[in-house]
């Protein structure tokens, strides 16, 4: 027996260094982790056991035959991150390039259908070539299993995915259908096309990281959610967005002990708002003031900074938190914060986590670059979105809603639980200057003195309707708050609802205006 054990440790022994000494020291040289350090850093000391360790490519020609290493380019199996169960795959760059192959795609085929009937977390750690050029479409076919398998999955599990290299051509796709995308500045690349068929199609001449850098992603495409300056950094933010999130969709986010008073009030909330409805400030300072201890995970930070989506706790409950950023574009909604927002509030639906809008919004964006790309129908989306969901809904009004985006912001009319307005909140179909020119605009022209009457129109439009009152009368909105006081009845409202429970109507699923 004791001879098939060496024979089993020398087997494992070439699977631990399936890379060359060569390949991992160009690794180091990037500042990249090698695929089993970033598996060590991520989980739970000790708590990794790998599955198809001793596996290998059976694929012939271009010289395969000659070269098969155990594990074929990427590591997976199980373990845990702060205690709670996961599923991962490592892709291992210093074999085959990271590039997937027939069996380096059913390792992850059956890690995945493992989180899948776990109900744990499945998180990706991506550095590969793409798809494995001397395996041809089996390659290609390969990766359909992994497409497949992400649709399934998805809202049933929390699925992560950490790129911490290349990852070209069909292999997005993959990243692109999961829950939260992370990326590292400088040494992350995604991309359909590479630079070079680039130039060689379009003329345009452009760098990598210009192209496909997590810079590029969080900023101009949105398809990168977090950007971190580095790989021990990237994995800590992964291990914090975990504490947030439910291991399936069936089961409650954790809830985590505070040491931040429940009642707390916040009385420099009471003086946040400039004089002026005009001036802009900053939302997050707000966010910050009533969640624990003013921790505030936002997600796609740098895209779309009109609009704030993020997660935080409230008397220790995950939240996730929409809000109108009155500091970037005066918080209006366009195109890419409607969908940034949409996307955020199904994620939240998905898995149980309790949503707080807080709404200072103008209105929508206007002009033709909004309308010819389809701002209807973007729009919608953030509609479509808070329609459907299910969990707590809460909407605190602080300073503008006006029109048809203050009802698309979680409104009372489309579902909201619970709507608060602090006293400065203005509900109204748009603002002063501007209802005055429309319903006014003949008696204006007629007048003897149109700047004078004109203003004295604004200040009785502004009395009239540039306050909760008259919503708080008809009961679109519950109550109006002091600002200071916010936390607090945001504690007691998230206690109440707890226990809300609704039913969508049965079918096979909505039609979502793509």
């Amino acid at each position: 027996m004791q001879q098939l054990v060496d024979g089993l440790n020398e087997r494992r022994a070439q699977a631990m260094a399936a890379g060359s000494p060569a390949s991992v020291e160009r690794q180091h040289a990037k500042g990249k982790l090698t695929a089993r350090e970033r598996i060590d850093y991520l989980l739970d000391e000790g708590s990794f056991q790998e599955l198809d360790m001793l596996a290998r490519h059976r694929a012939h020609g271009m010289g395969l035959e000659d070269y098969r290493p155990y594990t074929d380019g990427v590591i997976t199996g199980f373990g845990t991150v702060e205690g709670r169960k996961v599923c991962v795959f490592s892709q291992d760059f210093t074999v085959y390039g990271g590039a997937l192959g027939e069996v380096f795609a059913e390792k992850i085929h059956k890690i995945m259908d493992l989180a899948h009937s776990l109900g744990v977390p499945m998180i990706g750690l991506n550095d590969g070539a793409g798809a494995r050029i001397q395996e041809g479409v089996v390659s290609l076919h390969s990766y359909g299993g992994i497409f497949r398998r992400n649709v399934q999955a998805s809202g049933v599990i929390p699925q992560i995915s950490v790129i911490l290299g290349p990852c070209a051509g069909g292999a997005v796709y993959s990243p692109a259908m999961t829950d939260f995308i992370f990326m590292v500045d400088q040494t992350s690349h995604m991309f359909i096309t590479g630079p070079d068929v680039v130039k060689t199609v379009t003329g345009e001449d452009v760098t990598l990281e210009q192209l496909g850098g997590a810079m590029s992603h969080a900023s101009k495409s949105g398809v990168a959610n977090f950007v971190l300056p580095d790989e021990y950094s990237c994995l800590d933010e992964v291990k914090f967005l975990l504490s947030f999130l439910p291991s399936n969709n069936v089961e409650e986010p954790p809830r985590d002990q505070s040491g931040d008073d429940p009642d707390r009030l916040c009385p420099e909330l009471d003086t946040i708002l400039p004089v002026s409805s005009n001036m802009p400030y900053d939302m997050k300072a707000i966010i910050q003031s009533v969640v624990d201890d003013g921790e505030y995970l936002e997600v796609h930070q740098r895209f779309a900074a009109q609009i704030t989506c993020g997660f935080a706790r409230i008397d220790g409950r995950p939240v996730g938190i929409v809000g109108n950023q009155p500091s970037v574009l005066a918080g209006v909604l366009d195109i890419e914060s409607s969908e940034k927002a949409a996307r955020f509030v199904r994620t939240c639906d998905a898995f149980n986590i309790p949503l707080i809008t807080f709404v200072d919004v103008p209105g929508f964006m206007p002009g033709t670059d909004q309308e010819y790309n389809g701002i209807i129908k973007h729009g919608a989306k953030l509609l479509y979105a808070y329609c459907e969901a299910t969990v707590p809904r809460i909407q605190i009004i602080t300073r503008k809603a006006y029109g048809g985006a203050y009802v698309v912001m979680n409104s009372k009319s489309i579902g909201c639980d619970l709507a608060y307005a602090w006293p400065s909140a203005e509900l109204a179909v748009m603002g002063s200057a501007g209802a005055v020119e429309i319903v006014y605009r003949r008696e204006l022209t007629t007048a003897e003195d149109p700047v004078a009457r004109r203003a004295e129109l604004v200040d009785e439009y502004a009395e009239r309707y540039a306050n909760p009152y008259q919503a708080a009368e008809r009961g679109y909105v519950d109550d109006v708050i002091a600002p200071s006081e916010t936390r607090r009845v945001l504690t007691r409202s998230l206690e109440m609802l707890a226990t809300k429970r609704e039913q969508l109507p049965q079918r096979k699923h909505g039609n979502i205006p793509l």
